[in-house]
This record gives C-alpha cells, structure tokens and sequence, in this order.
C-alpha cells in the first residue's frame, strides 16, 4: 500500500532531504519547504520506503499538492 505525504502550505521546494529508494521512518524529514522565509520540514507520515519524489527542488506547491509517495509494504516499485 502506498501513501502520499501532501503539501499544507503555499511553498517553495527548497530542499529534498531523502530520494527514491530510501527507507524513512514516520517522522523524518523527506523535503524542506520555504514560505516566507521560514524553512518548513516535510516529515514522513508512515514508515516505507520512498518510491516517488513528486516534488523537485524550486517547484512551487500549494495546500494538498503530492510531495513524496511512500510504499508501507517497504518495496520499490
């Protein structure tokens, strides 16, 4: 089964802080995300591994915006 963690803000992609193929436990940090010049990390909600990186470095995301798909059973696709 896969999860998508989302945007939640209108934000600038500034940083990604995983890729696909990386194992994340829920509550890491997959992305950071820039708004007003606050950095704002994008923590992993389920643990998995990473199988799409949706967002990329200076994309532009608003509210509900996929960021990052993360397979729970723990498989590359």
């Amino acid at each position: 089964m896969s999860h998508t963690v989302t945007a939640e803000l209108v934000a600038n992609v500034l940083k990604l802080e995983a890729g696909v193929g990386d194992r994340v436990k829920a509550a890491d940090p997959v992305l950071i995300l820039e708004s007003m010049k606050m950095e704002i990390p994008v923590l992993a909600e389920v643990d998995g591994v990473i199988v799409e990186m949706v967002a990329a470095v200076g994309d532009v995301v608003t509210d509900g915006d996929p960021l990052v798909v993360i397979d729970e059973q723990g498989e590359l696709r």
